[in-house]
């Protein structure tokens, strides 16, 4: 711990963070010696935060076991923002930012309906560029923002997901496990990069935007790029790369979603 963190330590907001984070990733009630050692604390340690907890609502004590489980107060607190609203906002100027920096359009989408929605779209400074409605909806397995959101799904949700979309399914069973496995290839390398299979003249670089190791990615970032405009090299790919990586960073931040 660096001497800025420790400075700014507030112990006892930790200990109840960490209670409220444990609970959450248990799918059954727990006792306070399970809590206790779940955050390796003793019982003693969190006896008073336990009740601070309760009293405020955020926990609830079973009254003939005494165990605690969440409360639906943090679903409520969480649901009076729209989560698509603090995520547009948290991207819009890192998004300007970059279309800034590499001179093309870029855009955010997430999975609705087993369609991708664009929620926010930065366009290129330049006098010609790429536009992609915000609120459009697109193809799943046709996109880029599209294969990457499904490569970062877990497998179950994957398949169905796969098994609900009507493009999908038209395809012979040859060309659907040949599309699985560039999933898995687009997982391994972080990154998407390949022509558009929307519109011609067009080169995606999709990157995934906070990930989570079993419940998939928030977001997909993408930079479409014209061809036409980039002849000269003036940035290559893995500089326009570099560019998309600091710009998800920038905007996992902004929604607290890590430490960076």
């Amino acid at each position: 711990m660096d001497e800025k963190e420790s400075k700014y330590q507030a112990p006892a907001l930790d200990k109840g963070l960490d209670i409220l984070e444990y609970l959450s990733a248990q799918s059954i009630p727990l006792s306070q010696t399970e809590i206790a050692t779940g955050i390796e604390k003793t019982p003693n340690e969190i006896y008073r935060m336990l009740m601070s907890l309760e009293s405020r609502g955020y926990i609830l004590r079973d009254e003939v076991s005494g165990k605690y489980r969440l409360s639906l107060k943090l679903f409520y607190l969480s649901h009076r923002h729209s989560p698509i609203d603090e995520l547009r906002k948290a991207a819009q100027y890192p998004l300007e930012e970059l279309a800034n920096n590499v001179r093309q359009s870029c855009h955010l989408s997430i999975l609705y309906m087993n369609q991708v929605m664009v929620i926010i779209h930065a366009k290129s400074p330049g006098p010609i560029a790429l536009s992609i409605e915000e609120g459009n909806l697109f193809p799943l397995p046709l996109t880029a923002s599209g294969k990457v959101l499904l490569a970062y799904m877990n497998e179950a949700e994957r398949k169905r997901t796969l098994k609900a979309n009507v493009i999908f399914k038209k395809h012979p069973k040859e060309w659907q496990e040949e599309f699985v496995t560039s999933l898995e290839e687009i997982r391994l390398n972080g990154v998407y990069l390949k022509d558009s299979d929307l519109a011609a003249g067009v080169t995606d670089i999709s990157v995934p935007v906070g990930i989570h190791s079993n419940n998939g990615i928030i977001a997909c970032l993408t930079i479409s790029m014209l061809n036409a405009l980039n002849n000269d090299k003036s940035i290559t790919n893995e500089e326009i790369l570099e560019e998309a990586t600091k710009c998800v960073k920038k905007i996992e931040k902004r929604i607290g979603l890590f430490k960076i």
